[in-house]
Parts: C-alpha cells; structure tokens; sequence
C-alpha cells in the first residue's frame, strides 16, 4: 500500500489505518494483526516504523502483544472524547457483521447554487462519494462535502482510514453532529450502486459536523438500504 508522503509521520499513517481495520471488522476482536514482517512489506516501510504505531494502538488499548504469541486485537470500538455515542459502523461490528467501505470519489467541485453545500460552504469544496457494504451487499451511500480551505484529498488517505481520523489529521476537531432523517427516493446513479430501484423509499440521513467554533466543517447526505438493516444508535451513559 502507497502511503502519503506528506508531513505527517509514516507511524501515524499505518496506525491509522491499522485502527480503522480494526473498527470496521477487517481486523477481529480475540484475533491477531498480521506480524510485523508482513506489515512492514505491505507499507514498505522499516521494521520501527511499524512498532511505533503498533506501540500506540496498544497504549491506546487496541491491540495487546505477547512474546512468542503476536499481537492481539482486544478492542474493536473507538474511545472518541468527541461525544458517548458509538459511530453506527462499530455497532454492526459488535453485533458481528461485516462492514466493507468502497471510496468512490474525492474531488473538488462546484456547488450548484441554492443547494445545501452551496449555503454552508459558497461555490467551492471537496466532495467525497463513499459507498458501504453491508455482509458483501450495497447498504449505504454516502456524498461528503466540505469547505474548500480544507484542501485536496489523496484517496490512499481516505481509503485506508476514517474520514473523521482524517479530519483530525489537518487539525480539524469535530465537536457536535446534528442530524436530520427524511424518507427519499434515491438519485439514479445512487439507487444504481445499492442495486436498488429509484423509486424505491429509503431512509436518508443529512448530517451536519461542527467544530469547536460552531461552524459546519462537514455536511453529507447517506441513503440507507434500511430493509437490510435499521439504523441504530447505541449510547453509553
């Protein structure tokens, strides 16, 4: 895998994607990370590398290492300090299923004037297109927007990791979400990736993300194949 060689650290790079495999199922909990030879050729990088980043997934309390016996994944949900809520991916994770996310697009474009990104972020932004699959079955589409001055995106970034790890990697802390749930029917091209028709109802979700000053860094529209699966929000008190 070609990592970004930017100013971020190549540690902080394969921990990132190393914790994402881990939250969406790739990695198993009780089961063991691929050692570190293996890794180390994957990421083409050197064998220090590889053990800084496992170092922090285990302070972090992810994976557990043991002589002789590799290095176990014990965790398999996020310690966000951002809220008590668990991302809906990790709730489908802990009930078993698998989660496989397909990055579509990543692209900078030009609003349409008088839809939602336009009012939230003016003519220009980046536009990210994802694609979920639920047990190797379409389930949900996800358009991402963001305002301009968050700049470009690599899709190795975006496609090894979460987009909200990646958000914190350009120093963008998430304070609060707001969403809103509606019935729609989805868009053409939409219902033909959820192999679904287009007059077929689905449940979308409109999220809005702010950071700590209040301002919207983030909106996207998800439809959801619900007759796959209902959205479910799990909440830690």
């Amino acid at each position: 895998m070609s990592l970004s060689r930017n100013k971020r650290p190549l540690y902080q790079q394969i921990k990132n994607i190393i914790k994402d495999r881990i939250l969406h199922g790739h990695y198993p909990l009780e089961s063991n990370i691929p050692p570190e030879p293996r890794l180390e050729e994957e990421f083409g990088v050197s064998k220090i590398t590889v053990r800084n980043a496992i170092k922090e997934l285990v302070q972090e309390g992810y994976l557990e290492t043991s002589s002789g016996k590799g290095t176990k994944v014990i965790r398999n949900t996020s310690t966000s300090k951002r809220s008590t809520w668990k991302r809906f991916t990790e709730v489908l994770v802990e009930e078993g299923r698998v989660i496989r996310k397909v990055l579509l697009s990543a692209e900078v474009v030009i609003h349409e004037e008088g839809s939602r990104p336009h009012a939230l972020f003016g003519d220009k932004g980046l536009r990210i297109e994802r694609l979920y699959e639920l047990d190797g079955t379409p389930y949900i589409h996800y358009t991402h927007y963001f305002p301009a001055w968050i700049g470009e995106a690599e899709p190795s970034e975006l496609d090894a990791q979460s987009l909200y790890g990646w958000l914190e990697e350009r120093k963008v802390t998430i304070a609060k979400f707001r969403d809103e749930f509606a019935v729609a029917s989805p868009p053409p091209a939409v219902a033909g990736l959820l192999q679904t028709k287009e007059s077929h109802p689905m449940l979308k979700r409109y999220r809005y993300a702010y950071d700590e000053a209040g301002s919207v860094v983030e909106y996207s529209e998800g439809y959801y194949r619900s007759e796959l699966q209902p959205y479910v929000v799990n909440y830690d008190i």
